[in-house]
């Protein structure tokens, strides 16, 4: 599986029609976007991260900005007379920006269009119309690869699998995701309640297999959370989050109550393929589980500590297991090492993935904007963990006959994983 476009840059878009999630970080907006646009966009409450006004104080290398456009002029001049197909001027600027943003070899960062970005802004609503998957861009096949299905989805009921590899979108014309890239695949996907996504998946260990699909897409609720009394142990709860946004605070509390309320005396909290998500989320949740102390610690490129979340004094006190994997980024990783920093719960599964740094998105002038890799960030005591990931307290990799089965698929009486964590609260 190819690298995660992660933690501030999009991890992971939830196709129900426009959540895009976001890991542990946010937006940045330049105190000169003073418009209506900007102000909608600190009302959503987008900006996570901090108001800045860096932007209008870059330094910027005269000589490369000499050496940029005197070549782009070469080429331009050389289109413009010698060309025999049409240009669209629009196009070529949001491409040029784009190859920009991939030559830096900031491997998180990405440009967004002004339709992009506008998308990207109303994916934090969390109600949506669309198919119901969760999906992360595999740079390895530059396609986009689902991450999982979400439950009484249209997706789900039609045969979609985790790992499937959405190869071409659309039909007259039929378009290759490599092609057209990343969103705009997405915004083939994405579409109005009744209407019919259509697209085409390979499959199979060596992706031989294509499947092709025809979805009608229905109006979903975005549910990040998902909970129930674990099948061979009513005295457990199981809770599965899928990412974290702007409605799963609520949707957290309520599951653990519900549970609790229910007889249930521990839990074992799923992030299995978990992404991450918004940092304002994050930091609700754990301040919910945690007691008074710091939540996360934010760290610049010279590792001087410039920003921190703290809980306050109260805290869940419930044995706790939290279920991890190699799919487990970010903002769910530090879900887990803060966790385990308070010994409020046993790791159980195989080593995380290892995203520890966050991005920031700035709108531009235009109302496109770019989002740059800029802080890294700690849990509350332990070491970053980018590029290593968490290790479980306990190792348990998910059992040989399981790995190609739909994960909301599997039963509590299948899942080895799940049941290594019922026994690490039980013993």
């Amino acid at each position: 599986m190819g690298k995660k476009i992660s933690i501030g840059a999009a991890v992971a878009v939830m196709l129900l029609g426009c959540l895009l999630t976001f890991e542990a970080t946010y937006l940045v907006l330049h105190n000169r976007y003073e418009d209506k646009f900007a102000k909608d966009v600190i009302a959503s409450g987008a900006e996570t991260g901090e108001t800045s006004a860096e932007g209008d104080n870059l330094e910027v290398s005269s000589e490369f900005m000499y050496k940029l456009i005197t070549k782009l002029e070469e080429v331009d001049y050389l289109y413009r007379n010698y060309y025999i197909g049409e240009m669209d001027d629009d196009t070529l600027i949001d491409m040029t920006v784009a190859g920009y943003v991939a030559g830096t070899g900031d491997e998180y960062a990405a440009y967004y269009n002004p339709e992009d970005f506008q998308t990207m802004l109303s994916d934090l609503e969390g109600e949506m119309s669309g198919i119901g998957i969760n999906v992360i861009f595999n740079t390895e096949y530059n396609v986009i690869e689902v991450l999982n299905v979400m439950p009484d989805s249209p997706a789900l009921e039609a045969g979609v699998q985790s790992g499937d590899l959405i190869i071409t979108v659309g039909e007259d014309p039929v378009e290759y995701v490599e092609e057209i890239g990343y969103y705009g695949a997405i915004a083939k996907l994405q579409g109005k309640e009744g209407t019919e996504a259509v697209f085409s998946v390979a499959r199979g260990e060596r992706y031989e297999e294509t499947v092709h699909f025809r979805i009608t897409r229905a109006k979903i609720t975005e549910q990040t959370v998902m909970h129930h009394v674990y099948g061979p142990d009513a005295s457990v709860g199981i809770i599965k989050i899928t990412g974290f946004d702007s409605k799963t605070p609520e949707q957290f509390v309520a599951a653990v109550e519900e549970l609790t309320g229910g007889g249930c005396e521990s839990l074992v909290v799923d992030l299995r393929y978990n992404p991450g998500g918004e940092l304002s989320s994050i930091v609700t949740v754990l301040d919910y589980l945690l007691p008074k102390g710091p939540i996360i610690r934010i760290f610049d490129a010279q590792g001087n500590e410039v920003d921190s979340y703290h809980s306050e004094e109260t805290e869940l006190d419930i044995p706790m297991a939290v279920v991890v994997n190699g799919s487990t980024a970010s903002a769910a990783e530090l879900f887990t090492s803060a966790l385990r920093d308070y010994e409020k719960a046993v790791i159980v599964g195989t080593t995380t993935y290892g995203k520890g740094c966050m991005q920031t998105t700035v709108p531009l002038n235009d109302y496109s904007a770019v989002s740059i890799t800029y802080r890294m960030y700690n849990p509350p005591f332990g070491e970053n963990y980018h590029g290593v990931g968490i290790k479980p307290d306990i190792e348990v990799e998910l059992a040989e006959e399981l790995k190609d089965k739909n994960i909301y698929k599997i039963t509590d009486e299948e899942d080895n994983q799940l049941a290594a964590a019922v026994a690490a609260l039980k013993d």
